[in-house]
This record gives C-alpha cells, sequence and structure tokens, in this order.
C-alpha cells in the first residue's frame, strides 16, 4: 500500500470517527501545555480540536499504540529537611495551596518523591535513626516525626497514589570502620560500613520501614545508599560495588524477605560516569551478575553529576527486566539559567531517561528559599529548589517556579502513574525530541523538546487523529489526548 492509499483510507476513518463524533453533540480536544526557554509562555494551556485529516505538509510524530515498552512510576521531587522547614514556615492556607498545586491530581499531579532515611546534606542536622550505639536503641528522630511526617501525610492526602522512594545517606556512626563518637560524620579515613555491622544495618531498614508504615507512609522502594562512591559528601558512606553486593545479597535481600516486605530494593544511585573511579565501572551490573544477589533487586537508581544518559543502554541491553529510575539532579548557581535549564534538562534528564526504559523521574529539593537554604557546610550550599521562597516572607505570593519545577509538571500532568511508554517514530531529526505515553484511563501523552532555535511545527499521527504541535523556539510542550 503507498503513503497516499494509505493516508486516504486513514483520513476516511478518521472523517467517520469525527461525523459520528458530531452527531452525538462531542468535540474531542487535545490539551496541549507549552513552557518557552524566553518564558513568554509558562505552562501555557490550549485546547485543540482533533483533525481527522492530516496535513500531509508536516513532519510527524506518529505513535504505534500496539507496541506497548515500559511502565512508568511518576514524576517529583524530593521532600528533605530544608523542604520540610521552609513548607512549614509558610502559613497553612499558603503551604496547602503549594502542595495541592503540585499534587493534587487535577493540578500538577506529582506523583513520585524522594526521602532520606535519617538525615541528608539538605536537613537540619547530621543524624541517622540509631545514634546511640545498639540497634536496640532505634528511634525515628525528632525531626522526622516533627516535620517530615507530617508534610508526607498532607501529600498523601492530597493524592494517595503518590509513590516514595527512600535512601540512606549514611548508616550510623557507630557502624562504620574506625567509629568515634566524637568525630563528625565525615572525618573517618575510611568511611566504610564496618562488615561486622551488616546485620545491624539490614534490621535499621527494616525498622526503619515499619515506623513509616506505623505512621501512614508506605514506602515503595528504598535504593541501598544515596551516592555510595561520594566519599565527599555531608554524611558520606562510601560503599564499593562488591560491599554493596554482599549486604543486598546475605543481609539485606534475606532481611526483606524475613519480615515479608515488598518494598523494592533498587542499587547504585549515583551517577552516569561512576564518579571516574577505575574500579567501580559498571557498577550495577557486577551485581546483577550475582544471581543470588540480583534476585532481591528490583532495579537501579541514577544521578546525572557525571557521565550521560547512553549509559543506561547497556544497564537495559544486560538486564531488560530491572527497573531504571532516576533520582536526584540539581540545577543552582553553578549552572543555573532558565532556558537553558529547562530545554536541555528535560531532554536528557527526562526524555533521556524515558527513551532509556526509565520509569520516572524524581529531582532534588522541591523547596528552597531564596538563599538556597536551610543548608549545611559539606552539602550543597549554592543549590536551588525546584520552587522558591522568600526567607523574609514565606508566603504563597513570593514564590518562584524554577525550570525544574515545569520540567516535572510538563511529564506528570499528562502521563499518569501505570503508563506505558509506547513506541514511536519521528521525522523531525536532532531538532525536535519526545516520547510518547499511553495512559491508564485510554488517554494518550506525548511529551516534546524543541531545541532547535527555530520554530518547529509537527504533526501527531497514529491513534486515528491527528494533532498540530506548534513548539516555539527552545521551548517544551505536553499533549494530552483522547480518542
Amino acid at each position: 500500500m503507498t503513503r497516499l492509499h494509505h493516508t486516504i483510507l486513514t483520513a476516511a476513518a478518521s472523517l467517520a470517527a469525527a461525523l459520528a463524533a458530531i452527531s452525538c453533540g462531542t468535540t474531542r480536544t487535545a490539551d496541549i501545555y507549552v513552557t518557552t526557554a524566553a518564558a513568554d509562555r509558562l505552562f501555557n494551556h490550549t485546547a485543540q480540536p482533533l483533525a481527522a485529516l492530516s496535513s500531509d505538509s508536516l513532519r510527524r510524530i506518529t505513535l504505534d499504540t500496539a507496541q506497548r515498552l515500559q511502565p512508568v512510576y511518576g514524576f517529583g521531587a524530593a521532600i528533605t529537611g530544608s523542604t520540610c522547614y521552609n513548607l512549614l514556615r509558610m502559613p497553612e492556607e499558603d503551604r496547602d495551596s503549594l502542595l495541592r498545586e503540585c499534587f493534587a491530581p487535577g493540578q500538577m499531579a506529582f506523583s513520585f518523591i524522594r526521602i532520606s532515611i535519617g538525615a541528608s546534606d539538605f536537613s537540619l542536622d547530621e543524624y541517622t535513626c540509631c545514634d546511640r550505639p545498639g540497634i536496640e536503641f532505634f528511634e525515628l528522630h525528632e525531626y522526622d516525626r516533627r516535620d517530615l511526617i507530617p508534610i508526607l501525610k498532607r501529600i498523601l492526602e492530597i493524592n494517595p497514589s503518590v509513590k516514595i522512594v527512600a535512601s540512606p545517606w549514611s548508616c550510623p556512626k557507630w557502624m562504620k570502620i574506625g567509629y568515634d563518637n566524637d568525630r563528625p560524620f565525615d572525618s573517618w579515613t575510611d568511611g566504610r560500613l564496618n562488615p561486622d555491622c551488616y546485620d545491624d544495618y539490614a534490621e535499621y531498614f527494616v525498622l526503619w520501614i515499619a515506623e513509616m508504615e506505623a505512621a501512614g507512609i508506605p514506602i515503595y522502594a528504598v535504593t541501598v545508599q544515596n551516592e555510595p562512591l561520594n566519599r565527599g559528601n555531608s554524611m558520606s558512606l562510601y560503599m564499593g560495588w562488591e560491599q554493596q553486593r554482599d549486604f543486598i545479597r546475605d543481609h539485606l535481600g534475606p532481611a526483606f524477605e524475613r519480615n515479608g516486605i515488598d518494598t523494592r530494593i533498587w542499587l547504585f544511585d549515583h551517577n552516569y560516569n561512576y564518579d571516574n573511579i577505575a574500579d567501580q565501572q559498571d557498577y550495577p551490573l557486577h551485581i546483577l551478575a550475582d544471581t543470588a544477589a540480583a534476585r532481591y533487586v528490583a532495579g537501579t537508581a541514577w544521578h546525572n553529576y557525571g557521565g550521560r544518559p547512553e549509559t543506561l543502554d547497556g544497564i537495559h541491553a544486560a538486564f531488560p527486566d530491572k527497573e531504571i529510575f532516576f533520582t536526584e539532579a540539581s540545577i543552582g548557581t553553578w549552572n543555573y539559567d532558565f532556558g537553558k535549564c529547562l530545554v536541555n534538562d528535560f531532554a536528557s534528564i527526562f526524555l533521556g531517561t524515558l527513551n532509556r526504559w526509565g520509569r520516572g523521574v524524581t529531582l532534588w529539593n522541591l523547596l528552597l528559599d531564596d538563599k538556597g537554604a536551610p543548608n549545611r557546610p559539606k552539602g550543597c550550599r549554592t543549590c536551588y529548589g525546584a520552587v522558591e521562597i522568600s526567607s523574609e516572607r514565606y508566603d504563597y505570593a513570593s514564590l518562584v517556579r524554577k525550570s525544574h519545577y515545569y520540567n516535572i509538571a510538563h511529564c506528570s500532568k499528562v502521563i499518569e502513574p501505570g503508563a506505558v511508554r509506547v513506541a514511536s517514530t519521528s521525522e523531525c531529526g536532532e531538532a525536535v525530541q519526545s516520547a510518547a505515553f499511553a495512559n491508564p484511563d485510554g488517554t494518550y501523552a506525548l511529551v516534546a523538546a524543541n531545541l532547535s532555535e527555530q520554530p518547529q511545527t509537527v504533526e501527531i499521527a497514529g491513534t486515528g487523529s491527528y494533532i498540530t504541535l506548534a513548539l516555539p523556539p527552545r521551548s517544551i510542550a505536553s499533549v494530552r489526548w483522547r480518542e
């Protein structure tokens, strides 16, 4: 069949469907959202009627809805101690307005968040949940009970489908080689987990999950260690791949199994380039090659502070049954330009992950103040949150939505949790990158980035109708429609 014949037949079928819709008094539309690098459109919404006929003059992005690829869990940001601090400084009505804006299903519908197990480098102090030697002294820290749990509970009231991934920045100090209670977390010459404490650390995870679930906070996944190759972070714990393999295989996995814990275990949680450490290259592949360890591992987690997302191609090729999730990226004084970060991060982090079998993205702090605070020495003191708030007013009117806010929203608004990526082909070359999805409610979604300095107009096809997507120069867009 020639393309002309195919176009004629498809157009005829679409026209018949359109006439049927009109006869029933309905007009089907696509919801389109656009944000530009120039910031003259910020999540600008239009509703476009679906077309029964192709223009045949535009380059196409064509969905193959029969070819279903990976499921998608969601998109969001980290609820750190610093984020909680800023939220709790807001008047309750203003705080609720922001949380509803971000998480309510009818609004931006953020659907996945990341938290720390104990403190992170964006907490009000350095602490774990068992700072007194002996696992029998395990207890959630007062900051978590006072700040974190109430915020998480409110988010889950707003959107019960939100999922949570949790990461420890460090084990308790007394579990480390070279333990000295009078020295800070980051001062060990050897900051590794003591093998004699493997069982205690596994129990630490079990107890923490139980405490959170008792508080009404279900934990979807844990990563074994945040940035296991980073010796220089606040509360660092260095954990090479051999140690992480042994800990998962012989301690953490069996502890979850014994206690009936179905929380997923994701390994690695660090950079694409393995921090250029020669004997840590292909970190996850070494662990997954051990079948006894791999049986406990649901997938891998990734950051982008070094390397490129192409690393994920090899991970999926070697272990296609294991999940891939992007868990952290930052913006700050060292790199921030709204337009550049908006488009480049959307292309590399969101599309770069989703088109490489990734199942979702969380970025770093949801909310920091206009000084990047609260923060601590040895952590990032120049980071921005996805949203910024005035350190003088702490009110809703003072909020500034940064590029990462729009990056998250462009995915979470149109791609539901449980959506499945569908195959698509593009005639747009490198100028326009995109990914397409089928949602559980029967709608379709497409997210796209125009990386060029020229406007691009493309046609979305493959679902029966046609949508003309006009992309301004250097912009990102989201589309959702129902056939």
